[in-house]
């Protein structure tokens, strides 16, 4: 490469009208760099041009990622795969790197549980398209202490009995029961705290637990990170989950993904701090779990119905009917987060439905009513012939 004292020496020399090709000669280099060092006027910079990084164009949109909180390279990759990036890896790691500092700091003191100790719940929630209709979905995330195995059950509501309902559907995901399960402050589990530092939970809660033989553990007030792990799922289901799945054709849907990428992504990923895959460290935890009690526990909606005197109870603005020897009975009526309508009388199933949507309906099972024929003393109905309805109303037309 020619330097500033070799281009001084090339105009010395066109000064004295020596050729291009001497001047080459004499400072041993090609003619063509000789005559290129004059079309440019000056030695080169020595600075190259920077090259275009297939990054580029999707850079605005790993920045708009980074600002919603998405810092996974992984999760960030495959969205920009998506738009069209052919790059690699490490090029996106790269442009990540040095803004990480720009990151809120999650510092905090870890506390580590043995196996089959501690599940820790809490539940988030996430925006998505239901059915082709925007919908709220919120997840419960139940993760276990020592092997960071963990579940996640999403509903329409977090409500007490989806609360249960996600609890219970961890434990069967987990086939056992740890000691303890450690709870936000959420209304379904603790009613109040109570000082120094004791809680008082709510009775349907502390019959789930009791059934379930774990020992119910809150948060203390506004010291949320106690059940950091779980937390941190939360944050994980939104980045890696619901980045990846945008929509789903129904609620059974939404669960039966959500069931999929746990078995195929979520348990087989390297957690950071154990450094294990979770799920071949699960496996030294799965004995430490106490087993589950044979019978599941009801996490259905519980109300009372009076039946009225022609045998129907009114359910959520629609009436169901009964049998005929209930009217004027207490009933029991269970209605189950998969929309089953069960009836019960003195601890017995009298009958179930499908509960309906909307309202103003009258629904009835075949021969439900039998009774109450049967009580007219055996005496078939009398039937009234359609002709009479006709004359009157033929007679009515001609008065007018």
């Amino acid at each position: 490469m020619l330097g500033k004292e070799d281009f001084q020496l090339i105009q010395s020399r066109l000064r004295r009208g020596v050729y291009q090709v001497d001047i080459a000669a004499e400072l041993g280099v090609d003619p063509k760099t000789v005559r290129r060092a004059i079309q440019r006027g000056g030695a080169p910079s020595g600075e190259r041009r920077k090259r275009g990084s297939k990054l580029d164009p999707f850079k605005d949109r790993v920045d708009e990622l980074l600002k919603d909180d998405v810092w996974n390279a992984v999760v960030i990759l495959r969205e920009i795969q998506a738009l069209g990036y052919a790059g690699k890896e490490t090029i996106l790691r790269d442009y990540i790197k040095p803004k990480r500092e720009l990151r809120k700091s999650r510092r905090t003191v870890r506390f580590e549980t043995g196996p089959g100790e501690q599940m820790q719940s809490d539940w988030g929630e996430h925006w998505t398209e239901i059915g082709g209709e925007e919908a709220k979905v919120y997840f419960c995330t139940n993760t276990l202490g020592f092997s960071r195995r963990f579940h996640v059950w999403a509903g329409p509501s977090l409500d007490a009995e989806h609360t249960y309902e996600s609890v219970i559907c961890a434990l069967e995901y987990f086939q056992g029961t740890p000691s303890e399960v450690l709870f936000d402050n959420q209304g379904p589990i603790v009613l109040e705290h109570r000082p120094p530092d004791r809680a008082r939970f709510h009775p349907r809660a502390a019959d789930v637990a009791e059934h379930y033989g774990f020992t119910l553990k809150a948060c203390r007030p506004y010291r949320a990170r106690t059940k950091g792990k779980t937390e941190r799922m939360v944050g994980y289901v939104k980045q890696h989950f619901f980045v990846r799945y945008r929509s789903f054709e129904s609620w059974a849907h939404l669960q039966q993904q959500l069931e999929l990428w746990l078995k195929e992504e979520a348990d087989q990923r390297v957690h950071g701090t154990v450094k294990e895959v979770v799920a071949e460290r699960f496996e030294r935890e799965r004995d430490a779990l106490r087993p589950l009690p044979p019978s599941r526990w009801d996490t259905s909606y519980l109300e009372t119905r009076q039946v009225s005197f022609d045998a129907y109870v009114d359910v959520r603005g629609n009436r169901y009917a009964v049998p005929g020897e209930l009217c004027g009975e207490a009933v029991t009526v269970r209605i189950g987060l998969d929309g089953l309508l069960r009836i019960f009388h003195r601890e017995q199933l009298v009958i179930d439905y499908r509960l309906r949507s909307g309202s103003g309906q009258t629904i009835a099972a075949a021969g439900v009513h039998k009774s109450l024929w049967d009580a007219v003393g055996g005496e078939p109905v009398q039937q009234r012939p359609l002709a009479v309805y006709e004359e009157v109303a033929a007679w009515n037309s001609t008065a007018c």
